[in-house]
C-alpha cells in the first residue's frame, strides 16, 4: 500500500503504520517524502532573524552568515523550521568528531554505562579507534565500543525510569556545541536560548528511532534544537495525538530543524536511516576540508587526519544526531523532590523513550 493511501486513512494510531511503512528495507514508493532540497507543495520559505547573529559569531560557531541560510516551514506546523545544512565546508567535521571522541567522555552518560564497569567506558574512542581504521565490510566482524554506542546524555541528564530531569543530575554543558546552539537560536527568534540538556543519538542503517513526545523539560517555549550528520534519514513529524497522520520529510547531513511554539510538542519518530541520496560513501559536504584560517574565538577545532579517517569510516554506516534543549526558564527551579537518590538515574535500555537499537528480526515496538 502507498504511503499516500495510508495517510488518508486516519484513524487509529495512523503514526504507527506510516512508520511501519517506512521501516520496510524495500519501501521502494518514497514519492511522499518532502525534500527540502527540492521545496515544494507545503513546503514555503521561512524568515530568519537576520541581524540577531553577526557574522563573526556565525562564522565562530562554523556556520555561513544567516543571510546566506535558507529555512523553510511546513504548512500545518507552525513553529517548525528547517534549514538545510548551513555549516562552512570542513565544519561538519568537527560536531562528528565532538560526538564520538569526547562527548562520551565522563562525566557524560551513556548507554553502555548501563552494563560495562565504569573503567570499561573511560575512553570508548581510544578503544575503538584502531579497531574502526581496519574495519572492512564484513557485517560479521566485531562491532568496537562506539559502534555500540546508542545515546549520550550531557547538562542535566534525563532519567529514563521517571522521565524526568532533576537538580542532582548534571554536569557542565560542552560550551561548543551550547554556542553553536545559542546562534541557531537566535537566528530562528529565540534570543537569550540557554542550552542545558543535549541527547545525542547514534543511528546505523538497521536503526529506527520510536514514536515519542520530547515534553520532560520544565518550559516549553524555548525551541528544540536537532542537528544530523552522516548518513541521511527519513523524519516523521505527527501532531498531537498519534491518531494523527504525520509528514515525512528526508534529513541529510548538516541539516538543522527547530521544533517551537505549537510543534514543540508534536509526536515524531525516525523510522529508517537511509545511504546518503548522491550515491556516494560519504555525502560530499564531509569530503570538505576545513579552512586553515579559522575565525578568533572559533568553537571549531581541526581534527587531524588520523581523527577524520576513524570519524570517516564510522559514517559509512551511520548517522549522528544531536538534540539541544532549555530545560529551565530564566529563573526557574526544579521542583523539590522527596526521598530521591541517585538509582534509577542510568535507564534500563528498553526504558529508553528514544532507544534506536537494531531490530533486525522483529517489527518495532515503540
Amino acid at each position: 500500500m502507498a504511503a499516500v493511501a495510508l495517510t488518508r486513512e486516519g484513524g487509529e494510531d495512523a503514526f504507527r503504520r506510516l512508520f511501519r511503512f517506512y521501516r520496510q528495507r524495500d519501501a521502494a514508493d518514497l514519492r511522499g517524502v518532502v525534500d527540502f532540497s527540492a521545496p515544494g507543495g507545503q513546503v514555503f520559505r521561512s524568515q530568519l532573524s537576520i541581524s540577531s547573529v553577526s557574522d563573526q559569531d556565525a562564522y565562530r560557531a562554523g556556520l555561513q552568515p544567516v543571510s546566506q541560510w535558507k529555512a523553510y516551514g511546513l504548512s500545518g506546523y507552525p513553529g517548525f523550521i528547517f534549514i538545510p545544512n548551513p555549516f562552512l565546508p570542513g565544519c561538519q567535521r568537527h560536531w562528528v568528531k565532538q560526538c564520538l571522541k569526547l562527548y562520551p567522555e565522563k562525566p557524560n552518560v551513556c548507554n553502555l554505562d548501563l552494563h560495562m564497569a565504569p573503567e570499561k567506558t573511560t575512553d570508548l574512542w581510544g578503544q575503538s579507534k584502531e579497531q574502526l581504521r581496519r574495519k572492512g565490510s564484513s557485517k560479521w566482524e566485531p562491532r568496537s565500543l562506539l559502534e555500540k554506542l546508542r545515546w549520550v546524555t550531557l547538562g542535566y541528564h534525563y532519567n529514563w525510569d521517571t522521565k524526568k530531569y532533576s537538580a542532582n543530575h548534571h554536569t557542565p554543558f560542552p560550551s561548543d556545541l551550547a554556542f553553536l546552539s545559542e546562534q541557531v537560536a537566535a537566528a530562528c527568534g529565540f534570543r537569550g536560548f540557554q542550552a542545558q540538556a543535549g541527547i545525542l543519538n547514534y543511528y546505523h542503517f538497521d536503526s529506527s528511532l520510536g514514536i515519542h513526545v520530547d515534553e520532560s523539560e520544565l518550559d516549553h517555549s524555548r525551541p528544540l534544537l536537532s542537528f544530523s550528520f552522516g548518513q541521511s534519514s527519513i523524519f516523521l513529524l505527527g501532531g498531537l495525538k498519534r491518531e494523527e497522520a504525520p509528514t515525512a520529510m528526508f534529513m541529510h547531513s548538516g541539516d538543522i530543524m527547530v521544533m517551537s511554539g505549537f510543534s514543540r510538542l508534536l509526536y515524531h519518530a525516525v523510522p529508517r536511516v537511509l545511504p546518503n541520496p548522491e550515491g556516494t560513501t560519504l555525502p560530499s559536504c564531509l569530503d570538505q576540508a576545513l579552512s586553515s584560517d579559522l575565525p578568533a574565538g572559533s568553537v571549531i577545532e581541526h581534527s587531524s587526519d588520523e581523527d577524520w579517517q576513524v570519524c570517516a569510516k564510522y559514517l559509512q554506516s551511520s548517522r549522528i544526531n544531536m538534540t539541544v534543549r532549555q530545560v529551565l526558564a530564566e529563573g526557574q527551579k526544579f521542583p523539590e523532590e522527596s526521598g530521591t537518590n541517585r538509582k534509577g538515574q542510568a535507564p534500563s535500555e528498553d526504558s529508553h523513550h528514544e532507544n534506536n537499537k537494531a531490530k533486525r528480526h522483529k517489527p518495532n515496538t515503540v
